[in-house]
């Protein structure tokens, strides 16, 4: 083994000139039999076979690497999936019904996003897996097949979506006791990371060794970082990412909240991905920029031969403004996310399109003809990566598919007009249960499991005094 763990070394180091390509890249496996020589030739000792749940959290189990075979028998409780964020399970009614047996679900690995886990001590590999049936069917309600059954269904119409997520999050100080709030770290200067350092290149320096961090263990991992800023708040940063495939771009922002988190955590820091996690201070969004094109030739259907923009893409621009505040719940999924979206903010509050109007809920940058895009900038980065982009692109479709139209396009700001979104989770679910086209799309098996598990959310939250109560009823009322 120490034999084979020194070739390794070497062959990395450039030792070896015939190192076949899937062992060079990261995320290239495609067969069993290759991720057997993946896993020797690296010398992991262990694999985190994971999925994630209606949070986005990693489910799943840990083996060691000799017994990680295409006969390995990988299985979760159903109700694992159908669990709220505090671990509570909802009762049954409207719709929603558990497994008369609870019974298990069976884990299949995606080969090809095998990759290291690198801030383990010992060779740690990962790899994301699908959930199915024990006769093999596709879990309805699992995120990751919500999201694969909206790309399939484009393709239906000859169309595949291209995708691209920026995500914003925040370091904050240590915080174990949750009374207190979340305050900003303090950097490699020695003080407080203060708020208005958008873009500011010595925002980012503050925290240089933990940036470089994120980066080697990106890198690693095969995880491709487009740019990073500083934005606005204090201590906030912003990854974008290059734009793909959905599925894979999911994949993508499930591992780097890992990553970051880890990354923090290192430097004695949390990394949050909290809607709204310091009062005062600006939220975190997931935007994602999006375009449609061609399964036949790949040309950008939102554009026509002369570069003019086209019916598909004022139908889907008319497709979000219809059923985005129908799909909220899905975009902004906790109670915390609405305190992101207030009036005058750099979140939107309204259904409007503009061309490079960041004031808009569905902006459309400058760019050529060829990369035209909508960005959707009402996701909150606390949303589950693989539903917030099933939620955007099945809005989408069915403006696509029912040929929906737009209003004119706003010119002038527009975020500081009345709030045209739904103001908390229970009006957001309330929506989401009435759009049958948009719970057609997505199932209605996850859509009726997601509103339960949405609802037990809302009632443990309410169990919990806050401490507005206590400063303004205490001894007023």
């Amino acid at each position: 083994m120490l034999d084979k763990k020194k070739e390794a070394r070497n062959a990395r180091k450039g030792g070896h000139n015939r190192i076949p390509a899937f062992l060079k890249n990261l995320r290239g496996v495609k067969n069993w039999k290759e991720a057997a020589t993946w896993l020797e030739w690296r010398g992991i000792e262990d694999i985190e076979c994971i999925t994630p749940d209606q949070a986005g959290v990693a489910r799943g189990k840990m083996m060691p690497s000799k017994k990680f075979t295409s006969n390995t028998s990988l299985a979760l409780p159903s109700a694992v999936f159908m669990a709220s964020i505090s671990g509570e399970y909802p009762e049954t009614g409207n719709g929603f019904t558990y497994p008369e047996d609870d019974g298990d679900l069976k884990l299949v690995p995606d080969l090809g996003t095998l990759c290291v886990v690198p801030w383990e001590s010992d060779p740690t590999a990962q790899v994301i897996c699908d959930l199915v049936h024990q006769d093999g069917r596709d879990v309805e309600f699992s995120p990751r097949n919500v999201l694969k059954r909206v790309v399939e269904q484009y393709a239906e119409y000859g169309l595949r979506p291209i995708v691209a997520p920026e995500i914003e999050f925040y370091l904050v100080h240590k915080n174990p006791d949750p009374d207190y709030p979340l305050t900003p770290p303090v950097g490699r200067s020695g003080r407080p990371i203060g708020g208005g350092q958008g873009y500011s290149i010595a925002g980012i320096n503050e925290f240089d060794e933990l940036i470089d961090d994120i980066y080697h263990f990106s890198e690693s991992q095969g995880l491709e970082i487009d740019t990073l800023i500083h934005e606005e708040g204090a201590g906030q940063l912003e990854i974008n990412l290059r734009h793909g495939d959905p599925v894979e771009l999911a994949d993508q922002v499930f591992l780097f909240k890992r990553t970051i988190r880890e990354a923090a955590l290192k430097h004695d820091t949390y990394a949050t991905f909290m809607a709204k996690p310091i009062q005062e201070q600006p939220g975190s969004a997931m935007h994602i920029h999006q375009s449609i094109v061609s399964l036949e030739d790949g040309r950008n259907v939102f554009s026509d031969e002369n570069g003019e923009e086209t019916e598909i893409f004022h139908h889907f621009i008319g497709g979000l403004q219809r059923h985005i505040p129908n799909a909220l719940i899905m975009l902004a999924p906790y109670v915390n996310s609405y305190r992101r979206l207030t009036q005058g903010e750099a979140a939107p509050v309204n259904t409007r399109w503009g061309y490079d109007n960041r004031t808009t809920a569905f902006r459309v940058p400058s760019s050529d003809p060829s990369a035209r895009r909508v960005e959707n900038r009402i996701p909150s980065s606390d949303a589950n990566p693989y539903l917030a982009l099933a939620a955007s692109l099945a809005c989408g479709l069915v403006g696509i598919i029912e040929k929906t139209k737009p209003d004119t396009p706003a010119e002038t700001a527009v975020n500081k007009d009345l709030i045209e979104l739904p103001r908390g989770l229970l009006e957001a679910l309330a929506l989401f249960e009435t759009d049958t086209a948009l719970q057609d799309l997505l199932g209605r098996r996850f859509a009726s499991t997601y509103a339960a598990v949405k609802r037990v959310e809302f009632e443990t939250f309410m169990r919990v005094i806050s401490p507005w109560e206590r400063e303004y009823l205490l001894l007023n009322v």
